[in-house]
């Protein structure tokens, strides 16, 4: 019982000081950027369909997931392709990349760069010809069909495109509108949710400091700690935004902002909306990533496994271990996966197949829309990882002379 409750208070702390922080950032910098230029990125995004897959892929590439998670609500909102989904997802660096980026920065230089190309290849390659995504949609329609209709657009070469293959989509985008839930005007709940979103922002300020303090010494084990420590701070900072972030999910989204989560804003009316929206769009992210953070720690209590250790098996299944693992949604088992190469015990061709392959906290939004669509997609994210992998596997040591092991780490 006490390991079941240590569970779940590590991951409490965990998610929010280690995902939240990141996400918050990036979430919020794409957002003044909307509001600096009135919407005006949004609808670049939307008219250059053919740079949307290259614009996801970039986006993916940023530490953190942050950059993905924008991403995900303008597909379903219909703004763009179901290619540049995969593309952005496969790209993906998520928190993962930070420890890389510390610790083995050529390597990261070099796996980061692979998974770009291989990204941006394969997200093109699914908004020209499809490439089977009918047919993996339909296996997955008998298994989980959509819980919304998602969004896509028209996409292909010359005067006339060639529409998705993806899925069918109504034209017109999901409305803003607060039309359900409590009244607004609380004159309780109204003060306290705006009171909460401030202590909110200020606890992800810390957490931010925390975070990348965290990822520059290794990614440590930090034990759970009360005083002024730096695992005291972790800890309260921690388990203060997760619960904070769990309030505004739950409750706060009715009375701050416009009630609805996971979907994307042409633009914002001033900078404190904008600061709404980045702090309700991460409190929804924050709730997916602890449950995702449950479900992978109470499943390594229960069974023992090591994911490190299968990541780890010699030859070509290292890199085939390395892209399943990226099949778990969130990045604990990616940064796990970074810190074991760091440490050496970890071939080359295993970290840019998992690179490839993980989809990071950016597929939890499009998995509490449009499920199917998240299923597919991270499907596609493994096929080119286990191509490239494998690939590295017998090229990077043997013809490249390139170390297996160890390449790239400080």
């Amino acid at each position: 019982m006490n390991e079941a409750v240590e569970v779940l208070v590590t991951s409490l702390r965990d998610g929010y000081v280690q995902v939240s922080a990141f996400v918050a950032v990036t979430v919020l910098l794409f957002g003044l950027a909307q509001y600096w230029t009135g919407g005006a990125l949004l609808r670049y995004v939307e008219e250059h369909e053919r740079g949307q897959p290259l614009f996801g892929a970039l986006l993916g590439l940023t530490p953190g997931c942050g950059g993905a998670i924008v991403m995900m609500p303008l597909y379903v909102r219909g703004t763009v392709s179901f290619g540049t989904v995969v593309a952005t997802l496969a790209a993906t660096a998520g928190d993962a990349a930070f420890v890389i980026i510390a610790l083995a920065p050529e390597a990261a230089l070099y796996a980061y760069g692979i998974a770009f190309v291989a990204a941006v290849a394969t997200g093109y390659l699914i908004d020209a010809f499809g490439v089977g995504v009918e047919r993996v949609d339909a296996a997955v329609a008998r298994i989980s069909p959509a819980t919304t209709d998602g969004g896509s657009v028209v996409h292909g070469a010359g005067p006339n495109p060639v529409p998705n293959p993806t899925h069918e989509y109504p034209t017109d985008p999901p409305t803003h509108v607060h039309d359900e839930g409590p009244d607004r005007r609380s004159a309780v709940l109204t003060p306290l949710s705006h009171a909460a979103h401030v202590a909110w922002w200020l606890a992800a300020a810390a957490a931010l400091t925390l975070g990348v303090t965290y990822l520059l010494r290794g990614a440590p084990d930090v034990p759970l700690a009360l005083g002024a420590t730096f695992a005291g701070a972790f800890t309260v900072i921690g388990l203060a935004g997760s619960l904070l972030s769990l309030y505004l999910y739950a409750v706060g989204r009715h009375y701050v902002g416009e009630g609805s989560v996971g979907r994307a804003r042409d633009s914002f009316a001033s900078a404190y909306d904008t600061l709404v929206h980045a702090a309700m769009e991460t409190s929804f992210v924050t709730v997916w990533v602890l449950g995702a953070y449950l479900i992978y720690e109470y499943g390594l209590l229960l069974t023992g496994a090591d994911i490190a250790s299968l990541a780890a098996a010699a030859g070509v299944l290292a890199p085939i271990a390395g892209a399943v693992v990226g099949l778990i949604p969130g990045c604990g088992p990616q940064i796990v996966l970074s810190t074991v190469y760091a440490e050496g015990s970890l071939p080359f061709s295993a970290l840019t197949a998992n690179a490839i392959s993980q989809d990071g906290d950016a597929l939890f939004p499009l998995l509490a829309i449009d499920k199917k669509a998240a299923i597919v997609a991270t499907v596609y994210t493994t096929v080119p990882a286990l191509v490239v992998g494998i690939g590295l596997h017998f090229l990077w040591g043997p013809v490249l002379g390139m170390p297996v092991f160890g390449f790239g780490v400080r």
